[in-house]
């Protein structure tokens, strides 16, 4: 006896269709993590860059770490901001 074809509704298509929705939005997941970490980072280069053609007054670590998390944190718009200085 023949045996019936599988219809696109039987629960072992739909398992396999949702198992491979599931690996494709973990991919857009990391992605995702991805990007958003490279736009946090984006500045990076360019106040690294800033920083290499001014002196700096000695400081210690923790003082340099305070500056770069609120940096991190406020961002340079509102760095700016504090520091009253318009671009």
């Amino acid at each position: 006896m023949a045996r019936p074809k599988k219809v696109a509704g039987d629960l072992e298509t739909i398992s396999a269709e949702r198992q491979k929705l599931l690996a494709e939005l973990a991919r857009l997941d990391e992605a995702e993590k991805a990007a958003i970490e490279a736009e946090r980072d984006a500045g990076r280069e360019a106040l690294l860059s800033a920083l290499a053609k001014v002196k700096i007054a000695r400081m210690d670590r923790a003082q340099a770490k305070a500056i770069a998390h609120a940096i991190g944190t406020l961002g340079p718009k509102d760095i700016l901001d504090r520091l009253g200085i318009s671009q």
